[in-house]
């Protein structure tokens, strides 16, 4: 590591009040040397969701650890990141979090959480016509892949509202039917402008360009629904663990200052967002989807409109996410849920090692504003 990475690791640290300083990083960057055909490939989609992993190269945090990253590669759907995962084009990505339970159940991949990438951060929206939710009846919705929260959570709204979600079939308004449709996140606003379907549910900052660009309004925020819940998490397979621990911690360790820096300055992540052309969106949308206002909310006091980041999984949700599962209507297999333990989950796929570390070395829970004792109790309320 040579003294410009350093500084600009550490010019890109200084937002974080602190807490991990030049000589830290240091200590931990000359400790091993990585070399350019050993560096970490990582995989993204254009959303404010992949932010930690972005702002973490973008600012130069993953070259003052020393976990050795390439600039991270954009994809435009969940299925083909996965698709590069499995097939190892790419070592590290940020993926649903009940798709990595799909990936690891039914597909018996070895992979591993070993973080949390953000909480919050997606929306119902709609049609700008449209008022209530029962006016979603005899339309089609969009979501952006079968095992997302996003499906699991607009299904328990919708059944709260009298309708009932389907899946290859055409919606009836008579008999109060929505069908759900998958869509790349890219093509919900144009869809949704031109009237072939009624609303979707996304991870921003798609949800702001279709209210800046006045085709669709928030109707509904995830994170008002299930206080605190993670969309994506950090995913790398099991062997990489195995076999080079190191590198695994300080990936972990850049992902945790990542998160930290973008809650310390969120229009200063956003610039780095636009600036860097991680994302393709324009900066008044990404700028909109980090610092969105609580108005509209039916729990106000969950600050349910506000993307969070702060990187521990906690157990809680990993069984309730898994129970939820359970209820939701698919079009694919879901046999594999019967083989599923809930509260064993966590254990088999979920490694905190790392992130417990990470958080230690960063002054422990409080920094990001957690319980001393890592436990939660989940908040759910369609309603």
């Amino acid at each position: 590591m040579n003294r410009r990475t350093l500084l600009r690791g550490g010019a890109a640290l200084g937002a974080l009040g602190g807490l991990v300083g030049i000589a830290d990083l240091a200590a931990h960057a000359t400790r091993r040397t990585v070399a350019p055909s050993d560096r970490l490939r990582v995989g993204y989609l254009p959303i404010t969701d992949a932010a930690p992993l972005l702002v973490a190269h973008g600012s130069g945090i993953f070259d003052a650890t020393g976990a050795g990253v390439e600039r991270p590669v954009l994809f435009r759907s969940w299925a083909s990141l996965a698709e590069a995962f499995l097939s190892r084009q790419v070592d590290v990505v940020h993926l649903l979090m009940p798709f990595a339970v799909q990936l690891r159940y039914s597909l018996g991949e070895q992979v591993r959480i070993l973080a949390w990438n953000h909480t919050n951060g997606s929306s119902l929206t709609v049609r700008r016509d449209i008022r209530s939710l029962d006016e979603l009846a005899g339309r089609r919705v969009s979501i952006p892949y079968w095992w997302s929260i996003h499906n699991i959570v607009l299904q328990e709204v919708l059944r709260r509202a009298g309708l009932r979600p389907v899946v290859r079939e055409e919606p009836s308004a008579a008999a109060g039917t929505v069908e759900l449709v998958v869509m790349s996140p890219a093509d919900m606003v144009p869809a949704l402008d031109s009237g072939s379907i009624g609303g979707y549910v996304v991870a921003d900052p798609f949800n702001a360009v279709a209210e800046i660009k006045k085709i669709g309004r928030i109707h509904r925020f995830i994170g008002d629904v299930w206080r605190d819940h993670a969309c994506c998490v950090v995913l790398a397979h099991q062997d990489l663990l195995d076999s080079d621990p190191w590198r695994v911690q300080a990936l972990v360790d850049s992902v945790a200052l990542a998160q930290r820096s973008i809650e310390h300055d969120r229009g200063r992540a956003a610039g780095v967002l636009s600036g860097d052309r991680y994302l393709p969106q324009p900066l008044p949308a990404i700028t909109r989807a980090l610092t969105y206002d609580g108005s509209g909310l039916h729990h106000p006091e969950w600050s349910g409109q506000r993307i969070g980041f702060q990187p521990f999984p906690f157990p809680s949700y990993t069984a309730g996410l898994i129970r939820a599962m359970h209820g939701t209507v698919v079009d694919g297999d879901t046999a594999f849920l019967q083989r599923i333990d809930p509260h064993l989950a966590h254990g088999q796929l979920v490694d905190d090692r790392f992130v417990r570390r990470s958080l230690d070395r960063l002054g422990g829970p409080a920094t990001f504003g957690l319980p001393h004792d890592l436990h939660r109790t989940e908040e759910v309320n369609p309603a």
